[in-house]
């Protein structure tokens, strides 16, 4: 039924002016569409929201993912030089901020607002 449809990943904040900040020159996505309440990035082929919610960060699992592929130290080191700090997790080989499991890499971080940003080379 679905299968044939786009999808896009949507993420909850409290504030619009930090989030776009964030999103914008932090992440380097670029800003398709905004008003008070939803702003829309492109990122890829898709396209992420961002929206207005009392309820931002409340979510304790991964909102976006990409995948980066061979990038992902060039990715990392960059975020970490514009102020992102990374999540690291007990029982994961851990190399610098970036996990290792065989030939996947991964990382997290966190926006403003707490919401689980997610990294990995596939």
């Amino acid at each position: 039924m679905l299968k044939d449809f786009d999808s896009a990943a949507i993420v909850a904040v409290t504030d619009m002016a930090r989030a776009r900040h964030f999103y914008e020159h932090v992440l380097g996505l670029t800003l398709i569409q905004s008003d008070d309440m939803v702003m829309e990035f492109k990122t890829g082929k898709t396209g992420l929201v961002v929206y207005k919610s009392d309820f931002a960060g409340t979510n304790k699992a991964n909102a976006v993912v990409w995948g980066v592929g061979d990038e992902i130290e060039d990715i990392v080191a960059n975020l970490r030089a514009r102020g992102v700090s990374f999540e690291h997790y007990e029982g994961m080989d851990l190399r610098g901020d970036i996990h290792i499991a065989g030939d996947f890499k991964m990382v997290w971080f966190k926006d403003p607002d707490g919401n689980i940003l997610h990294l990995n080379n596939m």
